[in-house]
């Protein structure tokens, strides 16, 4: 299975062995789906991105099934399209990582790179990621807007620049000021389960993304016109 890694350096190897839980689940899906990607999933999208879109963790039959974030899930069906909408995506997205599906001006990152069970990675997971998160976040050299997907995105980005979460409260469409003349914008997560009961409606995430093209640097000319 091929997958792009625009950040190759900065992954972890595909049997990283720094959480125990999560590398017992990771072996127990590769015996039952030889066929899977079964291991952390690299970040994905523009390598000269200035927004970075950082998620909780790769899903069971989505990213950790095909190798790209949030494909094949319903998470990455409303994500991809809002992308489509506000111009950070072209191509057609098919919910597998060979198809024509490209990003522009963004990069997905993830605050856990391998499935935990349940969809809840515990704190200890979360920081054992951390490095990964940091490495990536320190290669974008245009940087200039980070969209948190869920709360658990929110605090690992804080986290990473040493910000007091006390300071900054999550909340959807919140905006804060980070180091370095960076804004992070929080987001409910588009999971099932905050779509499904109409916390987190499509108009409400494109509003989110709209936001972030406003906030474009003045020389980006990589998203699609």
């Amino acid at each position: 299975m091929r997958v792009e890694m625009p950040l190759s350096a900065t992954e972890p190897s595909r049997d990283c062995p720094r959480c125990p839980r999560l590398v017992a689940l990771r072996e127990e899906l590769r015996r039952d789906h030889a066929d899977w990607w079964n291991a952390p999933v690299p970040a994905w999208g523009d390598p000269q991105a200035w927004l970075a879109i950082v998620g909780l963790a790769p899903g069971m039959k989505g990213a950790n099934r095909t190798g790209r974030a949030f494909t094949g899930d319903a998470s990455g069906a409303l994500l991809f399209a809002t992308l489509a909408e506000t111009g950070f995506a072209s191509g057609r997205y098919e919910a597998r990582p060979d198809d024509s599906l490209r990003l522009h001006g963004g990069i997905i990152l993830n605050a856990v790179k391998c499935l935990p069970p349940a969809n809840k990675p515990l704190g200890s997971e979360i920081a054992n990621c951390r490095t990964f998160l940091s490495a990536q976040l320190g290669e974008l050299a245009h940087l200039s807007v980070i969209i948190a997907l869920g709360k658990i995105a929110h605090d690992a980005v804080l986290r990473h620049y040493g910000l007091r979460l006390s300071d900054h409260p999550f909340a959807h469409g919140a905006e804060h000021g980070i180091p370095g003349g960076v804004r992070l914008i929080d987001t409910y997560h588009p999971s099932r389960q905050n779509t499904n009961t109409g916390r987190l409606t499509p108009a409400m995430f494109e509003a989110v993304f709209a936001r972030a093209k406003a906030l474009a640097p003045q020389t980006s000319s990589a998203m699609r016109p």
